[in-house]
């Protein structure tokens, strides 16, 4: 898949439909009794990196304070969502310690990897960083742990949602009505091709998490260092 290509038709069909009035909004942002729980495989953007990307926030906030930004906290790219978030899902379900093992089983894959976040785009519905994986091992993990889990007889909705190949990152999501849709996709054009920096994976998280993978409902399950 050509990341170049993907991420500018998602911004192409994106800023069209934000234009349009034609975005969604997320109604359980502020719900108290959103329940929604998973299971992911992530990997944490640097401080320095995740502080350029709040001074881009920082101008979409002069422009509509009513959307829901990420702190540098919750900012993450996503190798696998392994249990997609659902109601009813509590971590007592499962064993980690077997999830654990088998991502362990598969870390060989993941080599060398370094990510450049470069550029914005968007959905209907959320603002994203680009990102843009180095070298191809980022999918050959992912494809080997797809693999390794349908052999097991643990619990997983790998791919349930959409079979996943980008390395974004989602800094805002739309949870009331657009101020200005015009001055918004204007900004986001302006930042279309702004660099955020590169940075080595030296590290994987395997944690428990709420949708927006809020810091104080995310629990860390284990910690993977990556050898060079």
């Amino acid at each position: 898949m050509d990341l170049v290509a993907h991420y500018n038709q998602l911004f192409t069909e994106s800023a069209e439909a934000i234009s349009n009035n034609n975005y969604v909004i997320d109604p359980k942002i502020d719900a108290e009794n959103d329940n929604r729980f998973g299971i992911t495989l992530l990997i944490r953007p640097p401080e320095s990196i995740k502080n350029k990307i709040q001074s881009f926030l920082n101008e979409l906030k002069k422009e509509d304070t009513a959307q829901y930004y990420y702190p540098n906290s919750d900012m993450h790219i996503t190798v696998l969502s392994i249990i997609s978030c659902h109601d009813g899902f509590s971590l007592s379900q499962i064993n980690p310690s077997a999830y654990i093992a088998v991502i362990h089983e598969n870390l060989i894959h993941l080599k060398n990897l370094e990510i450049n976040l470069n550029g914005i785009t968007a959905s209907n519905s959320t603002i994203m960083i680009q990102g843009f994986p180095t070298n191809e091992s980022l999918n050959s993990f992912r494809d080997s742990l797809r693999k390794a889990f349908k052999k097991t007889n643990l619990e997983q909705s790998i791919d349930s949602r959409y079979t996943l190949f980008t390395a974004h990152i989602s800094v805002c999501r739309f949870r009331k009505p657009i101020t200005d849709t015009t001055k918004l996709v204007s900004l986001l054009e302006k930042y279309r091709n702004e660099d955020f920096g590169k940075f080595a994976v030296n590290q994987l998280e395997l944690v428990y998490n709420d949708w927006y993978q809020r810091k104080e409902k995310t629990q860390l399950l284990h910690q993977f260092r990556i050898q060079k």
